[in-house]
C-alpha cells in the first residue's frame, strides 16, 4: 500500500527532488558548500510541504463534494503552514544561509508543484 495514492502527486514529488538535486549542484558551483547546502533546505522545504499536502489528500474517504472541498482546504492551509514554520525554522538555525540560492530553489519547486495538473492519474 502507498502512503500516496495520487499518481500526478507521487511524479511532482519525484520532481521536486530532481529539481533540488540540480539546483544544489549550480548553487555548489557558483558558492560553495554554504550554496548547495541552502539549494537543499529550500528544496526540502517545498518537498516536505507537499509531501504533507499529499498524505493528507491520500487519506480522503470520498463521499460527497462537501468533503472533497474541505479536505482540499485542509491540505493546502496545512502545506502553507508547513512552508512558513519551514522557512522560519531554516532561516533561525541556519546562519550561513545564501539567500539567492535557499530561496531561488525554493520557488523553483514550487513552481513544479503545479505541474501535477499535467499529469494523468490512470
Amino acid at each position: 500500500m502507498r502512503l500516496i495514492n495520487s499518481k500526478p502527486i507521487r511524479a511532482v514529488l519525484c520532481w521536486q527532488l530532481y529539481a533540488t538535486g540540480g539546483l544544489a549542484l549550480v548553487a555548489g558551483l557558483w558558492s560553495g558548500l554554504h550554496g548547495a547546502i541552502s539549494a537543499v533546505l529550500g528544496g526540502l522545504v517545498s518537498f516536505i510541504a507537499s509531501l504533507v499536502y499529499g498524505l493528507i489528500i491520500s487519506r480522503l474517504g470520498v463521499t460527497s463534494a462537501g468533503n472533497v472541498l474541505r479536505t482540499a482546504m485542509r491540505a493546502e492551509v496545512s502545506k502553507i503552514a508547513s512552508m512558513v514554520s519551514l522557512l522560519w525554522l531554516v532561516m533561525v538555525t541556519y546562519k550561513s544561509v545564501v539567500a539567492v540560492a535557499f530561496f531561488s530553489t525554493f520557488i523553483v519547486t514550487v513552481l513544479v508543484f503545479t505541474l501535477a495538473f499535467f499529469v494523468r492519474d490512470e
